[in-house]
């Protein structure tokens, strides 16, 4: 959990607007709770922040409204992004639409504080473009296992914060929440890891204090967005390959953007897992 016992939480008012808002991504694999961490972030900061989300979906706008319907903000700042591919894709590759959903919000609601950004449900390996997002959340859930935290990968090892939510839920899947807690730290190498549930007053008020700290340091232009690095090899299914999918890298080039991809796709058979 992060530690603000030797720092004073910044308040709103300590600090300078900058010259937009600060984005904040959450990633994670799907049902680990990231909307409802979300939901959480605006309940605890809505009436001190000016707020917006977007969020990210293959198909639908279910996590916009379920947010909507949560009441935690105004309905049309929340808005969805429909990716249409893999979540990581619109988070990291072609991060087009997100960018532009993240102008409009900010347009249309100038000035705002905070857009958070949620990427849908995807692997360990996913990972926001720091040409999208400022910092960037990445949420394990209890009810995964208590070992998921010393698979690693970049979103666990290199996110601004890694969050083991749901920790309300650890008796009833028999998991050990400080070892895995402890297991995070050792994964990340001393960056700031937070064992949350939203029913524990604690725990919130440790978000909503990162929170702020991330965004003081943004207004104060001291804060630089972190790369995670790229994402391993994973497979896509494909119903256009009748082999059944195929391999997908994604190997970074540096450019004028700071952010190009290279692509590879090497067929393989169908019998493999699509989260391998």
């Amino acid at each position: 959990m992060p530690d603000s016992s030797s720092t004073t939480t910044p308040t709103p008012e300590d600090v300078v607007p900058a010259p937009r808002a600060l984005r904040l991504g959450v990633a994670g694999p799907v049902g680990t709770g990231k909307s409802s961490l979300i939901a959480t972030v605006c309940r605890v900061l809505a009436t001190e922040l000016r707020l917006g989300v977007i969020t990210n979906d293959i198909y639908t706008d279910e996590d916009a409204r379920f947010l909507r319907s949560a009441g935690v903000l105004d309905p049309e700042r929340i808005r969805a992004v429909e990716t249409g591919a893999c979540p990581h894709t619109a988070i990291r590759d072609d991060i087009t639409t997100n960018l532009l959903a993240a102008e409009d919000l900010e347009r249309d609601f100038a000035p705002l504080d905070v857009v958070l950004i949620e990427s849908g449900g995807d692997n360990l390996t996913a990972t926001f473009s720091p040409a999208l997002v400022d910092a960037q959340i990445f949420v394990l859930d209890v009810a995964g296992g208590g070992d998921v935290a010393r698979k690693g990968g970049p979103g666990i090892g290199r996110a601004d914060l890694l969050v083991v939510n749901k920790t309300d839920l650890a008796p009833y899947v028999d998991v050990d929440v400080a070892q895995m807690v402890s297991d995070a730290e050792a994964a990340r190498d001393g960056r700031a890891v937070l064992a949350l549930s939203r029913s524990d007053a604690a725990s919130v008020a440790a978000l909503r204090a990162w929170v702020l700290t991330i965004l003081a340091s943004h207004r104060a232009g001291t804060h630089v967005a972190q790369d995670p690095g790229p994402m391993a090899p994973h497979f896509h299914a494909d119903e256009e390959h009748p082999e059944g999918g195929f391999l997908h890298s994604h190997a970074e080039a540096a450019a004028d953007t700071g952010h190009e991809h290279d692509h590879s796709h090497a067929h393989v058979g169908a019998g493999m897992n699509a989260n391998e």
